[in-house]
């Protein structure tokens, strides 16, 4: 026998009323959750493209006055870290992690500074715990103005100052970087609004931006990265991170040769053309990591390697032995 329930009519109502109020309660609640949901979906979806430190170093400043240094720092990190600089969406673990230190070597004016820049990026690697270096580059022409009641301002089409010309600049050669190390030639578009940058400085002052000042500044790593006779810097970051460190965790042979294979290109193109400015800097970032990745190799890919290595980069030679030590 089926279990029946009677109402005289105002219990009944009463009932609705009472059901009605529960469930707008609880569907308004859930309305809120949703609406909290997506926004953080929509901000973790639509997150900023870097998580950078940034630091300003003014210990060569003597002055009693250094709170303009902690505006300044403040400043360049949203500056960096708050813009949205691509297209693409990246998620909170995304990001990639890059740190920016400015050394403050004079204060020669108010509103004037003169110093360095140090800036390097990292990118993980699959299946591991580790970071690996994919820049540490020390540019020694970081001359600008700041103004702290001033906004930093940036345009990708115009020169408007010095400072956020050379951050923006080093922001687009980072993400390139690190696009070119998950997808062959990845970073193209990011190498390309840096150059734009270098030549909407091209009548600025400051030194960096032009090719006559020296052979080791701004002008000449982007012109670097752009070249298409030096396609095998670009294809080495490819083969060395992607195909090899991203490998290596499971297939850790298979990993080593790709890599190996990147830097015989890279050997080819130094016989070919000795003096591309890009070699510096790429193994200022790898030449302790390409230390350790080879320590666990076999004799003869020790041997071959090392000789590679002396040939690309002669000025860290003797670390290079250690590969045969460990």
């Amino acid at each position: 026998m089926k279990r029946k329930m009677y109402f005289c009519s105002s219990g009944f109502r009463d009932y609705q009323q009472e059901s009605m109020a529960i469930f707008n309660q609880i569907s308004g609640k859930l309305k809120k959750t949703a609406i909290v949901l997506a926004i953080f979906l929509s901000a973790a979806g639509n997150a900023q493209e870097l998580n950078c430190t940034v630091q300003i170093n003014h210990q060569q400043i003597q002055s009693s006055d250094k709170e303009v240094f902690k505006t300044m720092q403040t400043a360049i990190h949203e500056f960096i870290n708050d813009r949205i600089w691509t297209n693409q969406k990246y998620k909170q673990f995304e990001k990639i992690e890059c740190s920016i230190l400015i050394t403050i070597q004079s204060w020669p004016q108010t509103d004037q500074f003169t110093g360095t820049i140090q800036v390097q990026s990292r990118r993980p690697s699959f299946e591991s715990s580790y970071n690996s270096s994919l820049l540490n580059f020390f540019d020694k022409d970081c001359n600008f103005t700041y103004i702290e009641s001033q906004p930093l301002d940036f345009a990708d089409n115009t020169h408007l100052s010095n400072l956020t010309s050379v951050l923006a600049y080093y922001v687009y050669v980072i993400i390139g970087l690190d696009l070119d190390s998950y997808s062959p030639q990845g970073g193209t578009e990011y190498f390309t609004k840096a150059q734009s940058i270098v030549n909407n400085a091209q009548n600025d002052p400051e030194k960096g931006w032009k090719s006559f000042e020296n052979q080791k500044n701004r002008y000449w790593l982007i012109e670097n990265l752009l070249n298409q006779n030096y396609n095998a810097i670009r294809d080495c970051y490819y083969k060395y991170h992607r195909l090899g460190l991203d490998v290596m965790a499971e297939k850790t042979e298979i990993g080593r040769n790709s890599i190996t294979e990147g830097l015989e290109a890279l050997q080819k193109l130094k016989r070919a053309q000795p003096n591309v400015f890009f070699f510096q800097i790429f193994f200022a970032a790898k030449a302790d990591e390409l230390v350790n990745i080879y320590s666990e190799a076999t004799d003869p890919e020790k041997q071959k390697v090392i000789k590679i290595l002396n040939e690309l980069d002669p000025s860290n030679s003797s670390k290079y032995k250690k590969i045969l030590g460990k």
